[in-house]
């Protein structure tokens, strides 16, 4: 069994991706200094047909069958880079896609990279993330308890309300409810559906 990373001691990252996922809401995710408050993940599991590593090994999902507290990056669409962080047991194929940050450090690199100015536009959604920390392939694997990574807990007492719903942009287990995100946070990809 594959010990814990401590990548964060305030996140179990052997835990199944639905738990995690809901756990790195308010979470602060820095690259190189660079990064903000994590306020949307969307959960993976092998079982789940919506997830890239539910038909095996493959060289380009090997990440999320490695050890937990590991990124797993990969090309959407063969344009946008995605951050996910590999949770549960090593072997599993497990994972949490970082959906949006609130911007909250070094913004001018951010606005850089991205090249636009609108703080809410910076890092909501996937690929706006990946980009804005400035996040491509050469990061796949690499620990999140190490530098270029931080994360940080969110503050101690703090009271966050998670929403949750489907997961954006896929065809196969849509009504899963493992989309998880801040509520009313300005900074998410998409607004939660109103119940």
């Amino acid at each position: 069994m594959t010990a814990p990373s401590p990548a964060a001691a305030f996140i179990d990252f052997l835990a199944p991706a639905h738990e995690v996922a809901p756990a790195l809401i308010g979470v602060e995710v820095l690259v190189d200094g660079v990064g903000g408050r994590i306020v949307e993940t969307e959960a993976y599991d092998r079982e789940d047909p919506a997830s890239h590593s539910h038909r095996g090994p493959t060289p380009r999902n090997a990440a999320m069958f490695g050890p937990p507290g590991r990124a797993y990056v990969y090309r959407s669409y063969g344009i946008h880079w995605c951050l996910n962080f590999v949770c549960g047991p090593e072997g599993h194929g497990a994972g949490v896609l970082i959906r949006a940050l609130a911007p909250t450090e070094g913004l001018a690199r951010m606005r850089e990279r991205r090249g636009v100015q609108d703080v809410r536009l910076l890092a909501a959604g996937p690929g706006r993330v990946a980009q804005a920390l400035g996040v491509d392939a050469s990061f796949n694997h690499r620990r999140l308890d190490a530098p270029p990574f931080e994360l940080r807990p969110r503050p101690a007492g703090e009271n966050i309300q998670v929403q949750t719903g489907p997961r954006i942009g896929i065809t196969r287990a849509a009504d899963v409810p493992w989309r998880f995100g801040e509520a009313a946070s300005p900074f998410l990809s998409r607004p939660f559906p109103r119940r």
